[in-house]
């Protein structure tokens, strides 16, 4: 299976959603549903469930993390949800999620203010810390409440937690593999549909961790078009 470059990424959304009629939320929740089975499975190792901290930024990468939090919810695990932007700022399925979470009583904290000592405080404790801020539609270099977040997350991984990174680390770049400026390091990362291309690159893997592929729902005759299967 070939990786994927940051535009190859958007098409496939836009091919699934467009020609196939897949709406949007579907494969946001068979996203966030998957990569919380590999979190799941990676924290059961050691018997229990693990209190889990789900950091989450705009856009939808902000929304795979709601979707992540109420399954690892679902599977027992404690989880709490830190935002690191104003909830009223999200569209379209990243809305949906967000809503959801916030009226199934999930506990939740606002954190939009470049306060890594913030951050640090409300991440302690935590045995892993999901790293839902950025997606690979990123270019520039974190800036603010995200930037804060990520010196926090990374501050706490040395202490002993665990990172899980959603679709990509926060900050590496999607086609180049490298630190666009803050960049979370992570232990897992659990990527959509196929790798990016930067995950191929010489030094990437101190961002990513072990890689894992997750199914999204994407039609097999449209992987097969771009050489995914």
């Amino acid at each position: 299976m070939r990786s994927l470059t940051r535009s190859e990424v958007r098409d496939v959304d836009r091919r699934a959603i467009e020609e196939f009629g897949l709406p949007g939320i579907v494969l946001m929740e068979n996203a966030g549903r998957n990569a919380a089975a590999v979190l799941h499975a990676a924290a059961g190792r050691s018997g229990s469930v693990a209190p889990v901290v789900v950091a989450c930024g705009p856009g939808n990468n902000g929304g795979d993390g709601f979707v992540i939090a109420r399954h690892l919810e679902n599977l027992g695990h404690d989880v709490r949800l830190l935002v690191a932007c104003d909830p009223a700022g999200y569209r379209g399925d990243a809305a949906i999620n967000c809503r959801v979470a916030e009226r199934s009583g999930s506990a939740i904290h606002l954190l939009a203010a470049a306060d890594p000592a913030a951050w640090r405080l409300r991440l302690t404790g935590a045995a892993w810390i999901v790293d839902a801020l950025l997606g690979t539609g990123t270019t520039g270099a974190a800036r603010g409440p995200i930037a804060a977040a990520i010196e926090a997350i990374d501050a706490v991984r040395a202490d002993g937690a665990r990172v899980f990174a959603v679709d990509l680390p926060s900050g590496l770049d999607c086609d180049t593999g490298r630190p666009l400026g803050p960049c979370v390091e992570a232990d897992v990362t659990a990527t959509f549909v196929a790798r990016k291309l930067g995950f191929d690159e010489p030094g990437a893997d101190r961002y990513t961790g072990a890689v894992h592929v997750v199914d999204i729902g994407v039609p097999r005759s449209l992987l097969e078009s771009l050489g995914l299967t």
